[in-house]
């Protein structure tokens, strides 16, 4: 069976729909990989396990979170994300998308 394609890499500024947030997205699991725990506390609005789920750096925040899919959209402002780790993950920003010089990130 074929993973379903994932909509955003990694790079890629995305938007919360429902929490309104910016961030850039820094891994894609497939399928969701947490534990049933968190699943039960964070993921109240119940989405599907089955399809990709981000780990995001929050603009303007210290912490990253858990995303599934269906709550991201594209963040089309074009405006960097300020992070504190951000320089752990890419180099810089080329045409809105953050990318990584270095193959060992």
């Amino acid at each position: 069976m074929r993973d379903k394609m994932a909509k955003f890499q990694v790079g890629e500024l995305i938007h919360h729909k429902r929490f309104d947030y910016r961030g850039v997205v820094v891994d894609v699991d497939a399928s969701f990989s947490g534990t049933e725990e968190w699943y039960d506390t964070m993921a109240r609005s119940g989405p599907p396990k089955d399809e990709p789920w981000y780990h995001v750096l929050v603009h303007q925040a210290e912490h990253s979170t858990y995303v599934a899919e269906r709550n991201l959209e594209p963040d089309l402002t074009g405006e960097p994300v300020a992070h504190p780790v951000l320089n752990q993950f890419f180099d810089e920003m080329r045409d809105g998308v953050y990318v990584s010089l270095h193959a060992s990130h």
